[in-house]
């Protein structure tokens, strides 16, 4: 994220952003005792009145994710009109509009809703853990990490449920979050924004490739999973996502929970262990529910990019960069754009539909771009 002027350099996090002006907050030296680590953290949550520009945002989220559920129920090969879909709920619809809708489109509606949820507070955690604001599952490696690890449960096991698919999700996606964190933290130099991010790349560079070598070498694994691999929402049904939110809700749950010390985490270890914060714990928990939602994404939809990058993003736009603030608000945005992306995915092509994955990669790498570009990127 962009560093205002005010905030803490890049080498000294603990910036929290109000909404109306920037508070810097100064780690204390090392020597510091923890009723002064307890101030630090007090003076990076400062901000005790909800800022005022919250609640009109809420609400538009929200009234944005009506109208796109509405649009969702009505757009598609076959368009229906509003009062037909009303019809059908109150069980006076016509046979085809029926089928359409309870058993395509309501599904396929709730599906995007809860994985963009779940990559959304994924992109959350995964940046306020890694402290820099370009990481995402999908650039990082994690959605390659655990689409691998289906591709070859799909080539070499023949299993295809996604119950039992989720599994290997979720397996994928914690070996590719604790190879990132290794390879940006080995050599001399410690773990930083930019080792992360470049170590993410290049292992998603090649745990992409050899997934893609393994579906283009076996034309029953490719015809499997062709529409899979690029991420996508149609023909997923409630008994798919039945089988994964389980895992789903206990990720976001412990997302929810990580949010203070996520805060005390800023301001570096020893601040927050001296504030009460279990570093260790803190860290193993937020790797393990990042792959607990990408791993239960992944199994449902495929590997979608992005969304865990601009949604994040956006909210510390809004609320600034406390994770008790990030957290939930990036749990109503992300299915948001989620869903907009799938309802767009149906209308782009005429006659045709692209996959939500190549959607929204093409919305994302625009925002991308500009992050990239801007002054100061990796402050966060």
């Amino acid at each position: 994220m962009p560093e205002p002027a005010g905030t803490a350099a890049p080498g000294a996090p603990g910036a929290a952003v109000n909404s109306r002006a920037t508070v810097s907050v100064t780690p204390p030296p090392a020597s510091a005792t923890a009723d002064d680590a307890r101030t630090a953290v007090a003076a990076l949550e400062a901000r005790t009145a909800v800022p005022r520009r919250i609640w009109p945002g809420v609400a538009a989220l929200a009234a944005g994710l009506v109208v796109l559920c509405c649009a969702s129920l009505i757009v598609g090969a076959q368009p229906l009109s509003a009062g037909e879909v009303l019809a059908v709920f109150q069980g006076r619809g016509g046979s085809e509009a029926t089928a359409l809708v309870w058993e395509y489109r309501l599904p396929r509606t709730i599906v995007a809703i809860v994985v963009g949820a779940a990559l959304g507070t994924a992109g959350a955690l995964i940046q306020a853990f890694t402290r820099n604001p370009l990481a995402d599952p999908g650039i990082i490696g994690i959605n390659a990490g655990s689409a691998l690890a289906v591709t070859l449960c799909v080539a070499f096991a023949g299993m295809g449920a996604t119950g039992v698919l989720m599994w290997p999700a979720f397996g994928g996606a914690l070996l590719a979050t604790l190879a990132v964190m290794l390879v940006a933290g080995s050599g001399r130099a410690a773990a930083n924004p930019l080792r992360i991010t470049l170590a993410g790349v290049a292992l998603a560079a090649v745990l992409s490739g050899i997934g893609e070598a393994i579906r283009l070498t076996n034309a029953a694994t490719f015809d499997r999973m062709r529409q899979w691999a690029a991420g996508s929402a149609a023909g997923r049904d409630l008994g798919d996502l039945a089988q994964v939110a389980p895992a789903l809700l206990v990720g976001i749950a412990i997302a929810l929970l990580l949010a203070r010390a996520l805060n005390a985490m800023a301001l570096g270890d020893d601040l927050a262990a001296a504030v009460g914060v279990n570093v260790r714990l803190v860290r193993l928990a937020t790797v393990g529910a990042v792959a607990l939602l990408v791993g239960g994404a992944v199994a449902v939809c495929g590997p979608i990019g992005f969304i865990g990058l601009m949604v994040p993003h956006a909210c510390r736009l809004i609320v600034g960069n406390d994770q008790r603030r990030v957290i939930p608000l990036s749990l109503l945005a992300a299915p948001v754009i989620m869903l907009g992306s799938d309802v767009l995915s149906r209308v782009i092509l005429p006659g045709r539909e692209v996959p939500v994955g190549v959607v929204t990669a093409f919305v994302g790498a625009p925002v991308l771009i500009a992050l990239v570009t801007r002054r100061k990127v990796f402050a966060l």
